[in-house]
C-alpha cells in the first residue's frame, strides 16, 4: 500500500506572538513540524508539507532537518479543504492519502496504523471524545456506526451538541474519492472558506462507509498559542516519562525528567530531578544520573554515576565511571572505564584511558590521556595557537602536576612526570621528569620599601 501524506502547514499563527510560523515551534527540543514529518515517515510515507505563511522559513527548515519532504503553496489561506487541493499534484492513482497537521505534533504512530488499515472502504477518519466539545465539529453517525457528517457548532441542533466525539481533522482516504470529493466542496458559508470536513457529508452521500478511529485526546491535540504549546510540552514529557517507567528507569520525579529525544537503558537505572536527556541517549545496566544534569547524544555504560550538574554532549563514557559534579563533556570525548572526570573538567575531543583521573578545573582539548594517568588540578592542554587546533598526547601511568600547562602539539611519555605549575612546550620521554617553571627570586625586606 503506497501511503502518500499532506502536511498542512500554512497558518501564521498569530496568537503564537512569533515572526515564525506556527509549525516551527518547538516542543520537546523539535519543532512541531519535524515531529509530524518523522511520524510520516515512520509509516513509510512520503510527503509533501503544504506552506503559505512563512514559506521561506518553513523551507529552509526541512533543508536543516535533512527531510526529503516535497511541497506545495497554498496562496491564499481560504480553508483546509482548498490547502490540500494545492498538494494533489504530488498524488497519485492508487495512493491512500493521510492528511496530518503540522501543529498536531503528538500524534502516534499506532493511531495512524489503525487509521490506514480501516480505511479498506476507501474513507477513514480520526476523531475523539471530549467532556465539553463546544467548538468543535460533531461527528454524526449512522446506524451502522458510520461517519455520515461532520455538524459545526453553529449549524448542531439540540442533540447533535449533546455529542461528545468530535472529528480532529486528520484523515486517510483513496487518491480518487479524495479528488472527487474536493470537486464538489463549495464556500458557501459565513467565512468563505472551503472545509476539509465537509468531504464526509460527500463521500458519505455517494454510499462509501467511513470509518471512525478514536484516538486518545492527548494525541490530537495542537497549539495554537503558547499557552496551548505549553501544555503540549507538558504531556509530551508526561508521555516520554511514563515510557522510562515502563521501561524500568527509576524516576525519582517524573514530572521534573525532560525526555527530548530517545532513550535505551538497560536494568537497575535511575535518574534524579531536573535532568533533560535530548537526542540519542544509550545507558547500560545500573547507570545513575544525579540532579540538574543536561545530556545529548551520549552512550554510558554499566554501573557509571553521572554527579550533579554535568552537561555531556556528543560523549561515550564507559563503565564504572565517575563523572561530575559540575563536568563538562564536549563533543568527542571519549572516557574509558573505571575513569574519573571531577568538578569543574572540561573536555573536547579527548580520550581519557581506562583508570585515568582528571579530577579538578581541568581543561583537556584534542587529547589523548593513557591508562591509570592523572591530570592535576588547574592543567590546561594549550590546543589553539590562535590559527589552528593541535594534539597532546599523554602516556599512561604518568603524572601531571597541578597548574600545568601543556603547549600543543606535544607528547608526555608512559611513567613520565610534569612538576607542578610547569609551562611544557617540549616532548616529555618516558619515565622522565620535566619541570618549567620561572625561577623563583625572593627579595628580603621588600615591602619596607613601599610607600
Amino acid at each position: 500500500m503506497n501511503i502518500q501524506t499532506i502536511i498542512l502547514a500554512a497558518g501564521a499563527g498569530t496568537r503564537m506572538h512569533s515572526n515564525k510560523a506556527k509549525v516551527l515551534q518547538k516542543i520537546g527540543g523539535m519543532s512541531m513540524l519535524q515531529r509530524v514529518l518523522d511520524t510520516a515517515d515512520s509509516l513509510g510515507s512520503s510527503s509533501t508539507v503544504v506552506l503559505g505563511y512563512d514559506k521561506d522559513g518553513v523551507t529552509e527548515h526541512l533543508k536543516n532537518i535533512k527531510n526529503n519532504a516535497l511541497t506545495a503553496i497554498q496562496e491564499k489561506q481560504i480553508g483546509t479543504a482548498d490547502a490540500v487541493k494545492s498538494a494533489m499534484h504530488n498524488t497519485k492513482p492508487g495512493e491512500k492519502i493521510l492528511v496530518l497537521y503540522g501543529d498536531v505534533p503528538l500524534i502516534s504512530t499506532e493511531s495512524l496504523r489503525l487509521l490506514i488499515d480501516n480505511s479498506q472502504d476507501g474513507f477513514s477518519i480520526l476523531t475523539t471524545c471530549l467532556e465539553d466539545p463546544f467548538g468543535y465539529g460533531r461527528v454524526v453517525l449512522d446506524s451502522n456506526n458510520k461517519a455520515k457528517a461532520i455538524v459545526e457548532e453553529k449549524d448542531a441542533n439540540e442533540e447533535e451538541r449533546q455529542i461528545k466525539e468530535i472529528f480532529t481533522g486528520i484523515l486517510c482516504i483513496d487518491q480518487e474519492l479524495l479528488e472527487t470529493g474536493l470537486k464538489e466542496i463549495n464556500n458557501e458559508n459565513n467565512a468563505k472558506e472551503f472545509y476539509l470536513t465537509d468531504l464526509v457529508k460527500i463521500i458519505s452521500s455517494k454510499g462509501i462507509n467511513i470509518i471512525p478511529i478514536r484516538a486518545k485526546n492527548e494525541e490530537v491535540r495542537g497549539a495554537n498559542s503558547k499557552s496551548e504549546l505549553e501544555t503540549l510540552e507538558s504531556i509530551l514529557r508526561q508521555m516520554k516519562a511514563e515510557d522510562l517507567l515502563n521501561n524500568g528507569i527509576t524516576l525519582a520525579d517524573k514530572s521534573r525528567t525532560d525526555v527530548r529525544g530517545t532513550v535505551e537503558a538497560g536494568t537497575d537505572c535511575s535518574i534524579d530531578v531536573n535532568v533533560i536527556l535530548e537526542g540519542e541517549i544509550k545507558l547500560g545496566n545500573g547507570v545513575s544520573i544525579g540532579a540538574n544534569n543536561y545530556l545529548k547524544d551520549v552512550v554510558i555504560g554499566d554501573n557509571t554515576t553521572i554527579e550533579p550538574f554535568s552537561h555531556l554532549c556528543n560523549a561515550k563514557v564507559g563503565s564504572n565511571c565517575s563523572i561530575g559534579p559540575y563536568a563538562r563533556l564536549r563533543e568527542g570525548s571519549v572516557i574509558e572505564d573505571e575513569a574519573k572526570v571531577g568538578n569543574f573538567v572540561e573536555t573536547k575531543k579527548t580520550t581519557l584511558g581506562k583508570g585515568a583521573k582528571a579530577n579538578h578545573l581541568t581543561y583537556l582539548g584534542d587529547a589523548e590521556v593513557g591508562e591509570s594517568t592523572n591530570i592535576g588540578a588547574g592543567t590546561i592542554t594549550c590546543n589553539y595557537d590562535g590559527t589552528n587546533k593541535h594534539q597532546t598526547k599523554i602516556g599512561e601511568k604518568s603524572f601531571i602536576g597541578t597548574n600545568s600547562s601543556l603547549v600543543a602539539p606535544i607528547e608526555v611519555g608512559k611513567n613520565a612526570y610534569v612538576g607542578a605549575g610547569s609551562v611544557i612546550t617540549k616532548d616529555v620521554p618516558d619515565n622522565a621528569l620535566a619541570v618549567g617553571r620561572g625561577k623563583q627570586i625572593i627579595k628580603e625586606d621588600w615591602s619596607k620599601d613601599k610607600k
